[in-house]
């Protein structure tokens, strides 16, 4: 009986000197972006390049104090400040009480409670 995940036979793998099944890769999935993003930033009217335009009015709205334009700019520039995160773990002891047929779990009292 074959294991969940597939048939043994396909799940072998590659011996040294043997060719790839799939010599090209994964496929790309989107071929030519960049050339897309291209022609769409492409030139304007007055011959500048519309990316140019476009960060030339992230710069301006900066400048008038958008804060969004500001942290923008300078994550793009200097990357993202870390974060800290705090991965503390708190723990619960718990005493569970079999007597007869019933049971009951009750949390256990930490000392300054007691």
């Amino acid at each position: 009986m074959p294991k969940a995940g597939g048939v043994p036979e396909n799940l072998k793998p590659f011996k040294k000197g043997e060719p790839s099944p799939n010599p090209n890769g994964r496929p790309k999935k989107l071929p030519g972006l960049d050339e897309l993003i291209g022609k769409v930033l492409g030139q304007d009217e007055d011959g500048n390049s519309q990316a140019l335009d476009i960060i030339n009015a992230l710069v301006d709205k900066a400048k008038k104090g958008d804060v969004r334009a500001i942290e923008l700019i300078l994550e793009r520039a200097y990357g993202k400040v870390t974060q800290k995160l705090d991965q503390s773990l708190t723990t619960r002891s718990v005493i569970i009480d079999v007597t007869g047929e019933h049971f009951s779990v009750q949390p256990k009292q930490s000392e300054s409670e007691e």
